[in-house]
């Protein structure tokens, strides 16, 4: 992270993450994009979470990552199930759909796995690349996922480019900054199929193949260390940093770097 991540102890105690989030810069009726990992923060998700709603307040919205890359057959996270399941054939065959209200999304954290099943919450409906909200336009923001879509014109992202969000980064790094996937889409770029299992509009489980972006992270913690300073906003956050940004102005820098430093 950068160097105005640093903890600054004193300037509020861990035991104050409302203090901390407003001193970082969290909007009060504003739209929050969180990618938190709490190892160490001292936070628990409930305590961090209503830190969370009440800085943004009644007329604000919290959005997590809710993604199920296990649920993509081709994915990393599906083969190596695969490789472990006793017969791979029935595996697959045995594999739920995706629902919205029931699929856990255990490689997003703790904050994140509050956040989705928080009364109230609402998520999105791609079956790998879903959202969660908590607040005011939980709802209209998570509307209109397309299942071909994973984060571009027809997501959660752009929708939250639109409004003017901020993302946070708690403990994480920008390797894990979703919004820079949504400037992938802004460029000329190959696409690839992709295969998800799904419940049809008449109930019945089956295999939905699509074509999007080949999406790629591998180069997100390059493009979050060229990040202009002027947009961040660094501080402690419990007992370790956290990083404030605007959304738009990521997804900005990331499309530049990506058409200055990918071929």
């Amino acid at each position: 992270m950068p160097e105005n991540t640093a903890e600054h102890p004193g300037e509020h105690p861990a035991g104050d993450p409302v203090g901390q989030l407003r001193t970082l810069g969290v909007r009060e009726g504003g739209i929050l994009l969180v990618h938190a990992s709490l190892r160490g923060t001292g936070l628990r998700s409930a305590v961090l979470l209503d830190a969370l709603r009440t800085v943004l307040g009644p007329e604000g919205t919290l959005v997590v990552p809710a993604f199920t890359p296990e649920n993509s057959d081709t994915s990393p996270a599906h083969l190596a199930r695969l490789r472990r399941a006793p017969d791979p054939v029935a595996f697959r065959a045995a594999m739920p759909p995706f629902d919205p209200d029931h699929t856990p999304s255990p490689g997003t954290g703790r904050l994140a796995a509050r956040v989705r099943t928080t009364p109230g919450a609402v998520r999105s409906d791609h079956p790998q690349t879903s959202f969660a909200a908590l607040g005011f336009r939980a709802a209209e923001l998570m509307k209109g996922h397309a299942l071909d879509c994973h984060f571009g014109a027809e997501s959660p992202l752009a929708k939250l480019v639109a409004a003017d969000a901020q993302v946070l980064l708690v403990n994480v790094g920008f390797a894990v900054c979703s919004a820079f996937h949504h400037a992938e889409y802004l460029l000329p770029a190959p696409s690839r199929t992709y295969r998800a299992v799904i419940r049809d509009e008449s109930g019945a489980t089956t295999w939905f193949e699509y074509r999007d972006a080949v999406l790629d992270d591998s180069d997100f913690a390059r493009i979050g260390a060229a990040f202009p300073a002027e947009h961040l906003r660094g501080g402690p956050l419990g007992s370790r940093g956290a990083l404030l940004f605007p959304i738009g102005v990521a997804v900005e820098h990331a499309a530049a770097w990506m058409a200055r430093e990918r071929r």
